[in-house]
């Protein structure tokens, strides 16, 4: 994996809709961008499979020369936008592929007329927390999130 880190050289980067056949590759990513997921949860392949089949799923990976180096999940209740999974691959980062792919599904939200986008940051990614402040996101301490799982490897 080539250390972008600090480079400004242009990248041919490009941003698609998930595939299937993208699924050990998403993962791989994930691991490597210290992303938490659940493969034998509710990131198995038959899950996230269902999932992009639903019209409030957008599923969009970052490519560069046929590698996948970014990606963002991103669902709607019909009235609000969550901004989800967004992962850079460290040798990749600082270069606007997260904003990029925010934006996208920014855009996408917005032409189904979403007028609040939101994403939930866990503690400790300042990386994350960062991106969303520079793209215009305010921070909410006042919110609490509760989960509930209907199995803990949901």
């Amino acid at each position: 994996m080539p250390d972008m880190a600090g480079t400004r050289e242009a990248l041919d980067v490009g941003i698609r809709e998930y595939r299937t056949e993208d699924y050990e590759s998403v993962l791989a990513l994930w691991a490597g961008a210290d992303l938490p997921f659940k493969p034998e949860g509710r990131d198995r392949r038959k899950v996230i499979d269902s999932q992009v089949r639903k019209p409030n799923v957008v599923f969009l990976v970052a490519e560069c020369g046929g590698r996948i180096i970014g990606t963002v999940l991103a669902t709607h209740d019909g009235r609000k936008g969550w901004i989800n999974r967004l992962a850079v691959d460290p040798g990749y980062r600082r270069r606007g592929i997260g904003s990029r792919l925010v934006r996208e599904a920014e855009d996408r939200f917005e032409a189904l007329g979403m007028d609040v986008l939101a994403c939930l940051i866990e503690e400790g990614n300042d990386a994350s927390v960062r991106t969303f402040e520079t793209l215009g996101y305010e921070h909410h301490p006042e919110i609490h999130y509760f989960v509930k799982k209907r199995y803990p490897s949901a």
